[in-house]
């Protein structure tokens, strides 16, 4: 981010030179921030709504902590996915000299700071067994942190069917729906026959043998006879909290 040009932008804009809507267009694509390990994009979320999000697994423990103190710095707030214990330690420490509190879910991996303080309307997340828990806490802590109400409903699976009626009116309130499922992963189809909310199913790899790692679960949401189903990628918890805070805030503006 270069300040000198934002500092010019902003002047243009006092001195009549340059309309608003001419100033955010060029403040949209403004430089990234250079690390040499990485190139942190301040401004994806002026750009697009959702700020840049660190995925932990495969980077260097020291590398995620130059990316997060960077961002930390600049922007007050951090979410990283996939993350391991030691990891947040150093985040941990680098918010505390900010004065920021990090939480880490340990389920999921899942590292928080800062976000969004003000909840907005309702996303339920209902998750079919605990095996699939990570992936729906996952789900949840993202789109809480970028600034959705989000009720959670764990082990209401195709197996035992009747535990779902107790579940009715969470997704009732809810703007958006994210439904999580290993195994044959019929619980999309399921609660897409029981509701006009939209739905976001996401395959998680649990499961014996043929379930294959997730990709029989994925099968099964893809040719869902219920239409209308988003479905996500093998364990994206990320994406689809991502996608259900963008659908419920735009229930929220109407």
């Amino acid at each position: 981010m270069d300040n000198k040009k934002i500092l010019e932008i902003l002047d243009s804009v006092k001195s009549g030179k340059t309309g608003i809507d001419e100033a955010m267009d060029r403040l949209k694509h403004l430089p990234y921030e250079d690390l040499g390990v990485a190139r942190v994009d301040h401004h994806r979320e002026l750009r697009h709504g959702i700020p840049e999000v660190i995925f932990a697994e495969g980077k260097e423990q020291r590398d995620i902590a130059r990316i997060a103190e960077a961002m930390v710095k600049k922007s007050g707030k951090v979410l990283i996915t996939r993350a391991a214990k030691p990891v947040f330690k150093d985040v941990s420490a680098i918010c505390r000299r900010n004065r920021l509190k990090a939480v880490f879910h340990e389920k999921s991996g899942v590292i928080m700071a800062g976000g969004s303080a003000e909840k907005k309307g309702r996303i339920a997340v209902l998750c079919a067994g605990t095996s699939d828990m990570p992936v729906a806490e996952e789900a949840a802590v993202t789109a809480q942190f970028l600034g959705s109400r989000v009720d959670t409903v764990t082990d209401v699976g195709v197996a035992g069917l009747h535990r779902i009626v107790h579940a009715q009116k969470v997704f009732r309130e809810a703007n958006a729906l994210i439904v999580i499922a290993g195994m044959e992963g019929a619980l999309p189809s399921v609660v897409g026959g029981m509701t006009d909310k939209p739905i976001i199913a996401v395959p998680t790899s649990v499961g014996y043998g043929t379930s294959f790692g997730g990709l029989t679960a994925l099968f099964a949401m893809l040719n869902s006879c219920v239409p209308g189903i988003a479905v996500m990628n093998i364990d994206n918890g990320f994406g689809a909290g991502v996608l259900a805070h963008k659908i419920n805030i735009l229930r929220v503006k109407q």
